[in-house]
């Protein structure tokens, strides 16, 4: 580990048309840091499962996998500060701000959440047990312990953890406070498909007959990983209306609670938009826009607000709650 990055584990080709490991590796990834990958070989920062650096000229064929450690040219402090929450010998809990990645993840390395906490609380065994999106503030809960930290992801894959998420969207020209409310509550259900590489997730239909099932109720048995695609809707979310008014920007604004029952990504932010109340800022949902500079006055209105569970080691309810309010809420 280096600056409280893990070192990233690249396969490589045996043959093809390269000469060098370097060569494949400038023409795959050269679009993102051509100059920096360069560099990398020459100081030695590339290195083979020995822990032996690579050179430019290393042949193609040599190694099946490589070792780097990740950085960015020049990287751009974030003018945001998360806020902990809870810490004991086994979790970091944590409040992140909008716009700072929970991982590394593009042009964020060390403007990651993971990478800050690292470094800060000097725990370099540290790992997320979930994640939130970058545009989304609040609870994210880290493992400190590789020897406990089994029992808590599984809270998460066997969906025992409850969550609860507040939003701001802008209400439906014409709807009046007292139409919107009689909209709710109400629980969304569809089908969601993510593809690699594709930025925003997508929907996905199927047949009749695998209508009106809860895709929360269809789990594996517990300690079993489903294998299996789940047939019809695999994503749900309870929505709940908290109140309606004028925003401080001078928007009609609605201010919801949402219970996810299951994580699919984007999930919350493509259920809201089914209804027609896409959540404030989002640059996704409904219609993607063009990439953007940051807007650091205007966050995605979306918080994780609460996470609770009991505690798979001592069996206590644990309960964490963000601190962060929705500057967009109605006043």
């Amino acid at each position: 580990m280096r600056n409280g990055v893990n070192a990233t584990r690249l396969r490589v080709p045996l043959a093809g048309p390269w000469p060098t490991v370097h060569d494949y590796v400038l023409e795959t990834f050269g679009h993102i840091d051509h100059g920096g990958i360069t560099r990398r070989f020459d100081e030695g920062d590339v290195v083979d499962v020995h822990g032996t650096p690579l050179s430019t000229s290393t042949p193609l064929g040599d190694l099946e996998f490589l070792w780097y450690y990740r950085s960015v040219s020049q990287e751009i402090p974030l003018p945001v500060t998360e806020e902990l929450i809870h810490e004991d010998d086994h979790l970091v809990v944590v409040d992140k701000p909008h716009f700072l990645p929970t991982t590394p993840a593009g042009r964020y390395v060390q403007e990651s959440l993971l990478v800050r906490l690292r470094n800060t609380l000097d725990l370099p065994d540290l790992v997320p047990i979930h994640r939130l999106d970058r545009g989304t503030a609040g609870v994210v809960l880290f493992s400190k312990q590789p020897a406990t930290r089994g029992a808590y992801q599984l809270l998460f894959e066997n969906r025992v953890v409850q969550k609860s998420y507040e939003c701001v969207s802008a209400s439906p020209t014409g709807m009046s406070a007292e139409t919107m409310a009689a909209r709710f509550p109400l629980t969304v259900r569809n089908k969601i498909e993510k593809t690699k590489g594709v930025v925003v997730s997508q929907l996905a239909s199927y047949a009749p007959e695998h209508s009106g099932k809860r895709p929360h109720d269809r789990t594996a048995r517990q300690g079993k990983r489903r294998t299996e695609a789940i047939p019809g809707a695999n994503s749900s979310s309870q929505i709940e209306l908290l109140s309606t008014g004028r925003s401080p920007s001078g928007h009609d604004v609605g201010h919801f609670r949402l219970n996810p029952h299951t994580g699919k990504t984007h999930q919350l932010r493509i259920h809201m938009a089914l209804l027609g109340l896409g959540i404030l800022n989002d640059r996704f949902y409904p219609e993607l826009l063009d990439d953007a500079p940051d807007e650091f006055d205007k966050p995605l209105q979306l918080l994780a607000k609460t996470l609770s569970f009991t505690d798979p080691l001592s069996g206590a309810p644990r309960s964490f709650i963000s601190s962060r309010t929705l500057q967009e809420s109605p006043q």
